[in-house]
């Protein structure tokens, strides 16, 4: 097997990576369920990394997922946009930030509230963002990995992938991404499609040295940035 190209982009999810929102996201999926007669505990780990609508087919295939995203996403916007950042994620945009590093949102939430969200957290937005909305298929499938990597202009053979939830981090492998699985949610036997895992936004900025990414301990000046494999 050939060594895949040298890291240059950095795609990352939303929920549990850079935005700590799964309080405001396990009231709304409490109340839906409730609302439909649902038992909550069985609906939510079918949301995690999943476009909603995917959730409700999953759920409840008997209902109108188009009609139960619009509910969805009004029980979202009462929630309001203040939402804390993952702890580091501001660091890590930073660190991307200076170093000139291509990078870009891949989520699986709708792109209404992500810009006002951001703002409220302090952090910055890239020029690329993929929402569940943009795809016909949804995480698992790695259309949003494939499509963040085509409007960046980088292969994504060449994209590393930072992902909390299976859904994502299958979705970014099956695209061609080398993916870490921040093990903040779940822990790393529940991210096997993970090269590679990481506890913390300081262990993320480790691994994005290692390969290259970003300038720190983890590049060899004298090797250059590592090449990605498997």
């Amino acid at each position: 097997m050939r060594d895949a190209p040298p890291a240059r982009a950095v795609l990352l999810d939303v929920d549990g990576v850079l935005l700590d929102s799964a309080a405001s996201h396990r009231r709304v999926w409490d109340t839906w369920a409730l609302r439909n007669g649902l038992d909550p505990e069985a609906v939510w780990p079918l949301t995690c990394g999943r476009r909603p609508e995917d959730t409700v087919r999953a759920a409840a295939p008997a209902l109108d997922a188009a009609a139960e995203r619009r509910a969805l996403d009004a029980l979202l916007a009462a929630e309001g946009d203040a939402v804390p950042p993952v702890p580091g994620a501001g660091g890590l945009l930073a660190a991307l930030e200076a170093a000139r590093v291509p990078w870009a949102l891949v989520t699986s939430g709708g792109r209404a509230a992500v810009p006002a969200r951001f703002a409220a957290a302090g952090l910055p937005l890239p020029r690329v963002r993929v929402h569940g909305e943009d795809v016909v298929r949804g995480k698992p499938a790695p259309d949003c990995y494939a499509l963040a990597a085509a409007r960046l202009g980088v292969p994504p053979d060449a994209c590393v992938a930072v992902e909390d939830a299976p859904a994502g981090a299958e979705a970014a492998r099956a695209a061609g991404c080398h993916v870490i699985g921040l093990t903040t949610a779940y822990g790393a036997d529940a991210l096997p499609a993970a090269h590679t895992h990481a506890a913390s936004h300081t262990e993320v900025r480790a691994a994005l040295s290692a390969l290259g990414v970003l300038p720190g301990p983890g590049l060899n000046p004298a090797k250059g940035p590592a090449s990605m494999t498997g």
